[in-house]
């Protein structure tokens, strides 16, 4: 057995976690070491009780590595541990690294660049158009978006990232990647894998997700990222324990305001109030760090306005028509003479690049 392998196997075991392998690291040197300890040595290290010391010492009675090893290598994913370059770097600087990091997808060197984008799972059509317009807008810059996978703001800002050209997005999940959670975002998931960044998980592959798992996953989403912009979020969220965890770390808060009456902004208007950061658009966040892509510094003066995308097809159609007006669908299917499905479809991507916005009454305009 070499290190890694020993190093998954203490991943896999119950109730040991990063803190407890960190203190036995230093009394026993590696990870091997620890698996061959005897029960009293290892009771021997601060916070290693009886039954933690019994769990380590039995542990090849309570978990099947080579069945563990041989699911990853058949599912094409790939495992990385403290001991691996691409390990990311500002994991290893929080207290407690994970020990252990499945990969489906691809880490990069661009991913140092990180932002996370996180909110409620309930969310409004306000909250879903700026999820996926700050995911579109800090991805294009060259920044990697980080969230949860979960329903709602993370689902949109992960799609929001993945529309951008060159986007890239981490998917952190509180569960296996053996049993990806919701069962609903497996498509997503794919997507971010192949090719848009990587799909990320902590635990053994078929670990079901739990009231103790998510929080475990949040703290991955705020030492990862750079800062945390919140979107969408009630008083009481998992979003807001994850900016939390983000201030202790000395990251920047970020959040976008909503009206003082709705309960999914209650979450946004009170960071705001204790502090954080108030966001319009994903430029007050890159102007603040004042960050270019891949992170260089740089002041706003020194960047030319940014023309127009390119557009064409439908996209340039419907751009085109509404150049003077807002119109109803109807006037845009008059006008282009486009399918409703081709239509609604562009509007969203115009949507998220920010070019066009909904207007009440179902009317849509440039912005």
């Amino acid at each position: 057995m070499n290190t890694r392998e020993a190093t998954i196997a203490l991943n896999m075991l119950p109730k040991i976690g990063p803190v407890r392998v960190r203190r036995l690291l230093e009394q026993f040197g590696s990870a091997e070491k620890i698996l061959q300890a005897d029960s009293r040595s290892l009771m021997s290290v601060e916070g290693i009780g009886a039954e933690t010391a019994e769990i380590i010492h039995d542990w090849e009675n309570r978990i099947d590595l080579s069945q563990e090893l041989d699911e990853v290598k058949r599912r094409g994913l790939s495992v990385v541990t403290q001991a691996d370059d691409n390990y990311p770097v500002a994991l290893r600087e929080c207290y407690d690294p994970p020990l252990a990091l499945y990969v489906w997808g691809d880490l990069s060197e661009r991913d140092r660049h990180a932002l996370a984008i996180v909110g409620s799972r309930r969310t409004s059509t306000y909250g879903i158009q700026t999820a996926r317009q700050f995911g579109f807008q800090l991805a294009s810059s060259g920044m990697t978006i980080v969230s949860g996978l979960a329903r709602g703001i993370d689902t949109h800002a992960h799609e929001g990232a993945i529309a951008a050209k060159n986007g890239r997005t981490i998917a952190v999940i509180g569960s296996g990647l053996g049993q990806v959670y919701p069962p609903e975002n497996m498509a997503l998931a794919e997507k971010i894998a192949n090719g848009r960044g990587a799909v990320v998980s902590e635990f053994s592959l078929n670990t079901a997700p739990s009231k103790k798992t998510f929080p475990m996953r949040n703290r991955i989403v705020a030492a990862w990222s750079q800062a945390v912009v919140v979107v969408e979020c009630p008083e009481w969220s998992g979003a807001r324990i994850t900016a939390n965890l983000a201030g202790e770390m000395g990251k920047t808060i970020y959040a976008v305001p909503g009206q003082i009456d709705r309960p999914t902004s209650a979450g946004c208007n009170a960071l705001i109030r204790e502090g954080a950061i108030l966001v319009t658009g994903g430029h007050d966040i890159l102007d603040d760090i004042s960050a270019l892509p891949l992170g260089k510094a740089s002041s706003p003066q020194d960047q030319p306005p940014k023309p127009l995308p390119s557009l064409a097809g439908a996209e340039h159609e419907i751009f085109s028509v509404l150049e003077n007006e807002s119109l109803l669908m109807d006037e845009i299917l008059s006008a282009t003479g486009l399918s409703l499905p081709e239509i609604n479809a562009t509007l969203l991507k115009l949507e998220i690049m920010g070019l066009v916005k909904q207007l009440p009454g179902s009317r849509f305009a440039r912005k």
